[in-house]
């Protein structure tokens, strides 16, 4: 497991550092701040007003997991760059599963 990625009960958390009104909404895959606290790099075209980039992370992020948008909820950072989401339902098998994937974008 990443630790941009933490399991908890009945779901994880994912650390994500957002860049809103890109060209395209993708997860670019993982990296490391300069205070070596690994996130996970995602781009949404949507502006960052109103919540519209929240949201486009929150459904770039259930499309990605494979779970119901309603099962991905921002916990913290919802007016800063780097969130904390919240996703219910994927087990750790799953979670490290996406993780895999996500290395071979960085």
């Amino acid at each position: 497991m990443n630790d941009a990625v933490r399991i908890k009960a009945a779901g994880a958390t994912i650390r994500v550092r957002l860049t809103p009104s890109s060209n395209d909404d993708r997860i670019d895959g993982l990296a490391t701040d300069s205070a070596g606290a690994a996130h996970v790099k995602a781009r949404v075209r949507a502006a960052p007003e109103d919540g519209e980039a929240n949201e486009a992370l929150v459904e770039l992020l259930a499309d990605s997991l494979g779970v119901a948008k309603s099962s991905v909820r921002i916990e913290r950072g919802a007016t800063m760059r780097v969130k904390t989401i919240y996703v219910a339902g994927p087990t750790a098998a799953e979670m490290d599963a996406w993780l895999a994937g996500l290395k071979d974008k960085s």
